[in-house]
Formats: structure tokens, sequence, C-alpha cells
């Protein structure tokens, strides 16, 4: 046999086994290897949409500055967001129907609810453009989202690409979203807990295990990159004392129903404008960003050079009436152009307000107490609480400040400010997670019940009985003893090579000893002459027989539970990928229901 036929044949058995063994809930070896498979491949992806969004900034904006859009003419501040919208509008328009073409972190969770964590390639290509553009353009929008997105969507190829099971795309799909968070703020552990709070919406030690390998690996390529350096420069602060809590948790109330008005305001804009053409909508989304950079353009891009100046209490000197402006003006900016369809994220739109907003209530602290703690200082856990409440993310929101000050002393305000933030939003506002409710806004919901994400978390070889043998359903007598010496569980009745029925061996082995009572003649040869000849039809004899449905050998059990509800098949037989693949299984709802309780 040719070396090179050697080298394949040995590369797939080793990728079948793969693929069976990520079937199962707890394949931890196999499971570290996806995640840090997923985060280098996440981690390059990231690197080149910050490297192409850096690039042209610094082609046209002064001093190579990539924030500096207060510099530009009153025309170009005007110009840019509605060039980026034509461009965005063209993109869109070639790309084909505008109902199929989500982007974003609420696309990846509609497609980790309803398609499996399957994330088109096509839809890929549009965030990373159609992003960079708006970005490149001044819109005012973060990259966080679409690098989730895009961490996501390349790590769900890639699961794809080897044909792993569906429950292991979920989890490459959580693994790219925590390299894409890691690898964007520097931020290892925010990214892995990101993940699981907002995207997946659960906590596994199997999940974590490869979610951090990837979140780690990500962020690793980052800094190798960028030679460390992180997003935001936090001076050293702490609080000055005990007597700023209740202060403080008065400003998650007013952080809290901040977020519920850009909720709610988002929620609102994304309703009324949904059934409009998005080329309308996003060449409007462009005029009005346009308009309102003219007069503030300190809204335009991600605007963190804004909010390091925030950190640092320098943004204090604009005085209070201007940051009250500033806030505002972002808020609605953003509410403008992402409710209109423009492909961006908000979470770095979302850590703008929550620092404006609290170096606001830093700047009273000043005046409220003797001795307060900086205002740059309350700007920090404003970023925070306004993350916590729009996410419906305390943990990961905690763990991002901890992480951008690596400092111990910001764990106790930023719990305290944060949950006070939360609490309002969800529960004097009854506000959500943005993307949950932007979610409900398209008609969707988040399928997060313990069994469904039990069963999502198990492929179907996991459950299957393997112990089968297959028969064609015209039968000789010879052929039916040789297929019950093995004693296997289930005998699967072929026609022209396709499962029709399945049954029980014992009841074949009953009618087969009633057909043929004498086993002493079973080694004379004229016997097995005869048995040779005779003919049985499997599917008239006297026998329990199930109805069979094919599934892919990628699916999960709750894939495997709804096609048996669908199609009104008692079982299920498992097949891989290709036209001629072999049977591997098959799958009743018993034994789906004890792999359940075992898990």
């Amino acid at each position: 046999m040719p070396k090179k036929n050697i080298i394949s044949d040995w590369f797939h058995r080793h990728l079948e086994n793969l693929r069976l063994r990520l079937s199962h809930a707890e394949a931890l070896p196999q499971l570290v290897f996806i995640g840090i498979l997923s985060g280098l491949v996440t981690g390059t992806v990231i690197i080149a949409f910050r490297a192409l969004i850096e690039t042209a900034q610094a082609s046209f904006l002064p001093n190579l500055d990539t924030e500096s859009y207060e510099q530009l003419s009153l025309l170009w501040r005007f110009s840019l967001p509605v060039l980026a919208a034509i461009f965005i509008a063209l993109l869109f328009r070639l790309a084909g129907k505008s109902q199929n073409l989500q982007t974003g972190i609420v696309h990846v969770m509609e497609r980790l609810a309803y398609h499996q964590g399957h994330l088109p390639f096509k839809n890929m290509i549009l965030q990373f453009l159609g992003a960079s553009v708006a970005i490149i353009g001044g819109f005012s929008v973060g990259r966080e989202g679409p690098s989730v997105h895009l961490g996501a969507a390349s790590s769900s190829l890639l699961g794809r690409y080897m044909q792993l099971p569906n429950n292991s795309i979920r989890i490459l799909v959580a693994c790219g979203s925590a390299a894409a968070i890691g690898a964007s703020f520097n931020t290892p552990l925010a990214g892995v807990i990101f993940a699981m709070e907002v995207v997946m919406m659960e906590y596994t030690i199997a999940g974590f295990t490869p979610v951090i390998l990837a979140s780690v690996t990500g962020t690793a390529i980052a800094r190798a990159f960028y030679s460390d350096n992180i997003t935001f420069t936090v001076p050293n602060m702490r609080l000055e004392g005990l007597i700023e809590i209740p202060y403080i948790i008065a400003c998650g109330l007013v952080i809290g129903g901040l977020a519920a008005l850009f909720i709610k305001s988002l929620e609102l804009v994304s309703s009324l404008s949904v059934k409009r053409s998005l080329t309308l909508r996003v060449l409007l989304a462009g005029v009005l960003m346009g308009g309102l950079a003219m007069y503030i353009p300190e809204i335009m891009g991600i605007g963190y050079d804004t909010v390091i100046n925030a950190l640092t209490g320098n943004l204090a000197s604009i005085g209070v009436v201007a940051l009250i402006l500033l806030l505002l003006a972002k808020l609605f900016a953003t509410t403008i152009v992402l409710g209109l369809g423009i492909p961006a994220g908000l979470i770095g739109p979302t850590l703008f307000c929550g620092a404006i907003a609290g170096l606001l209530m830093g700047l009273l602290a000043q005046v409220l107490f003797i001795h307060p703690s900086a205002a740059g200082y309350y700007a920090l856990l404003g970023m925070g609480a306004m993350m916590g409440a729009v996410l419906q993310a305390p943990l990961a929101a905690l763990t991002a400040i901890v992480e951008l000050t690596f400092s111990r002393d910001i764990i106790l305000p930023g719990m305290v400010i944060i949950i006070s933030a939360l609490l309002t939003s969800r529960v004097l506002f009854d506000k959500g997670s943005i993307f949950i409710t932007l979610m409900q806004a398209r008609g969707l919901d988040y399928r997060n019940d313990p069994i469904s994400q039990s069963l999502l978390r198990m492929g179907v070889a996991s459950a299957m009985d393997r112990d089968i043998v297959s028969l064609d359903k015209n039968a000789t007598l010879e052929q039916i003893l040789l297929s019950l010496e093995s004693s296997p569980n289930w005998i699967v009745i072929t026609e022209n090579n396709t499962p029709i029925a399945l049954m029980p061996a014992p009841d074949l082995a009953r009618q087969y000893l009633e057909i043929n009572p004498d086993s002493s003649t079973l080694e004379k040869e004229e016997d097995k002459d005869i048995r040779a000849k005779v003919d049985i039809d499997l599917i008239e004899i006297p026998a329990k027989r199930l109805q069979l449905e094919a599934i892919s050998l990628q699916s999960n059990l709750l894939q495997a539970v709804q096609l048996l509800d669908k199609s009104g098949a008692e079982a299920l037989y498992i097949r891989g990928s290709g036209e001629y693949s072999p049977t591997y299984g098959i799958l009743t709802r018993e034994l789906i229901g004890g792999s359940y309780h075992k898990g």
C-alpha cells in the first residue's frame, strides 16, 4: 500500500475515534485538544480583524492615532459615517436576503439555540468586513461583539470541517467566544466567564476546561503580537473608606436605571425598524451618526481614549454639563446605529457610558465626602456596573474590572455596585439581558432549561447501542444463525442496504428455534445447504419490530429526541456523513433516558 494511503487511513481512523469520544460529555482529553485548537484559530482571526481596523485608521487619522476622530474637519466627521454606511449597504445587498445575514452575539446565541452552534461562513465574512468598515467609519460601536462572532464562527467552522459531533461544536463556540474576549481585552479569565455566563448560559466542569485553554491560547497569541499592550491604562486607585459603600449602592441604582434606558431604547429602535429595508436603515444610521459627530466628535469610534481619560480623571476638566451631554449623545448614537442594523458591537459603548456615568458620580462624591476615593475610581466602578446590568452578567463584569486593574481592592465595591445596578435594571425596570431582549424582539427565545442543556452536551454516540447485526429482510436460515452467534441485542433489518426496521435479537432467536428446533443437526453439511436455501421474510414473522429513522453521528441527544417526536419513529440508527458510511449503532428513548440519568 502506498505510504500516502497509509498516512491518510491513519489520520481518518484517529479522527473517527476523536468524533466518537467527543460524543461523551466527559471526554476531557479530547476537549483539551479542541480547546487549544480553537484558541489558535480565534487568536489569529482576531489579530487579523484588529490589524485591518487599526491599519486603516492610522492611514488617514491625524498623528497615526486610531482614536483621533476629534481632530478631523466637520466635513470629514459627517462624511466618514455616510461613506461607511454606503459601503455596508452595498455589501449586504450583494450578499443576498437580509433576514439570513444576521451578525453579532445575538446571532451566535440564536445559532446555539436553534442550529446546534452551526454558524454560516457568509455571515462571518459579513461581520468581519461590515464591523471593520463601521469602526473605521467612526460609528459609535465596539469591536468586542464582532470579535465574539468571529471567534465563535471560526471555531464552529473548524468543528464542522472536522465533522465533530454537535455537542462538541457547541463547546467550540464557547471556546471561540472566550478566546475572542480574552484576546480583545487582554483578560483571559473574563473571557471564560463571559462565554459561560453570557453566551452559553451554563457552567459545567467539562465545559470549563476547553474554554479556559482556548481563552489562554487566544490571549497569548494576542499578547505575542501586540507586546502585552493592555486595552485600558488604569492608575493605581482604591476605596478610601467603607463610609462610601452606601453611596456606591446609590451609584448602582443610577447606573442600573441608565442600563435599563439603554436596553429599552435599543429594543424600541430595533422593533420599529426591523421591517424596513436594510439599505434604508443603514444609510439613515450613517446620516444621523454623521450629524451628531459634527457637534460631539468624542462619540465617534470605539472611544477608549475617552474612557482612559475618565479613568485618570482628566476628562472631568470639560465640566459636568459637557459630561452629561457626552453621555447622552453616546447613548443615543449607539442606540440609533445598532438599532438600525449597523453590524458591530455594544460592549465598547456600554463601557464608555458606564465610565462617564461613574465619573459624574465620582465628581459628586468629591463634594459629599471629606476624603473621597478618586473620581476615576468611580469611573471604573461605573464600567463594571453598566456592563453587568446591560448584559445581566455580574461575574463577567466583576472579573473584567479586576483583571483590568490587577487590584483586589476593587472586588468589594465592585460586587456592591454591580449587583445594585443589575437588580435595579432587572427588578425595578424589568429588563433582562440585552442579548436575550433583542432575540425576543426577533420572535426567538433562548432555550436553557436543564433537561435540554443536559441533552445538548451529549452526542448520540455516547448513548447508542453498538451491539447490533444487520440482516436483509429476506434472510436465509443460515444467515440468521450466523447473525445470532455473536449474541447481539438488536437486528437491523435492511432493504437494498437501507435500514427499515429494528427487531430485538431474542425475538429472532425464538422464531429461529420454532422454525428449526433440532439443534443437533446444526453441524450437518446437508442441513447447512438446506438452511442456505430457505428464505425468511423478517418483516412477516411474528416478532416485535420498531420503525427506524436515520440520524447523523454528529447529532446530539436533544436532536435525537426532537427527531423521534417529529418522525414518529420508535428508534434511530446512527450513520456517518458519507453516502456509504456504516451504521454505528441504534438509539431508543430508553437508551436516551438512561444516558440522561447517568449524565
